[in-house]
């Protein structure tokens, strides 16, 4: 390995709220530790950490000791959402993400419980690729004013904020107006998201090596309002209408939220910073749906990939 190891930063994100995930956050620092480096962790996780291992030092703080921008690459111990957590915290520095999944599907993930050890392995002796995904920018405009802005990687979510009212939107495609109708929600995601919410909600499963944005409706009252894929050059928009008998509310992630009150539009544009996720290898994308979601495949006569 180049550089010393004093000069590394690895960043350990944890679902703070299991205690697998932190005993295996534990683990990995202890790794790190034996390789000669110091591990880094936000407040959160080190709080949680020092039930498992009282003892456990040296630890860098993130914030305190090391800037985002020195760190060199996250390991993320839980599901999607602890993924899209730790996207959160680096999105300022580009830090790659090597998500362990310790949770149920983990389509973001790149390794498994069991892989642990070998996966720090790896990333001590930076034996990755970068694969870089399409996130989304998001305005939220009242009157022409942009009164909130966001990213998302897997969607941005338009929603109804009561349970019993329907939401009243129309849908926009390139500044043109598509169609108006009542519904649950409009669901903007990108190809790394039409495996989550999009999915749930009917969308296409989109590979994440192509360049597109989709829009799916929740639950609509309309003759046309079908899942939409469009180039990463379009814009998207759902505009909140005032005949809505109450308000909405945008999510990104599950993360960050903004109150929608009627005529706010929530446009939708593909961002210019992606998140970049640290790979252990390069099988097809089929392969991990195949394996996530243990779709039946036998019968299959095709080639096998070669070793």
């Amino acid at each position: 390995m180049s550089g010393s190891a004093s000069d590394r930063h690895i960043l350990i994100v944890a679902h703070t709220g299991r205690d697998d995930s932190l005993g295996a956050a534990v683990a990995v620092a202890r790794q790190l530790q034996d390789a000669g480096l110091t591990p880094v962790l936000t407040n959160d996780e080190y709080g949680d950490m020092l039930r498992f291992a009282p003892d456990l030092a040296p630890i860098s703080m993130l914030g305190t000791d090391v800037v985002i921008a020195d760190v060199e690459i996250v390991i993320v111990l839980g599901g999607d959402g602890t993924i899209l957590r730790a996207a959160e915290i680096t999105r300022a520095c580009g830090a790659p993400l090597l998500g362990v999944n310790l949770g149920h599907v983990g389509f973001l993930a790149e390794s498994e419980r069991d892989n642990l050890t070998e996966s720090v392995v790896r990333v001590l002796e930076r034996d990755y690729e970068i694969e870089e995904r399409m996130t989304l920018n998001v305005r939220v405009k009242v009157d022409d004013e942009v009164v909130y802005e966001t990213w998302a990687l897997n969607e941005a979510t338009v929603e109804k904020a009561s349970r019993e009212r329907m939401l009243e939107v129309v849908i926009e495609v390139d500044g043109r107006p598509l169609s108006s109708f009542g519904c649950d929600g409009v669901v903007m995601s990108t190809p790394t998201g039409s495996t989550a919410y999009s999915f749930s909600a009917g969308g296409p499963i989109v590979w994440p090596s192509v360049d597109a944005m989709l829009l799916v409706p929740l639950s609509p009252h309309a003759l046309f309002a079908r899942p939409l894929v469009v180039g990463p050059q379009s814009s998207l928009a759902v505009e909140v209408l005032d005949r809505t008998q109450g308000t909405g509310v945008l999510w990104c992630d599950g993360r960050r939220t903004h109150d929608l009150p009627r005529g706010a539009r929530v446009v939708v544009r593909r961002s210019p910073t992606p998140v970049r996720l640290a790979r252990l290898s390069s099988g097809p994308f089929t392969d991990r749906l195949v394996h996530k979601f243990n779709l039946p495949v036998s019968g299959w006569r095709g080639e096998s990939l070669p070793r």
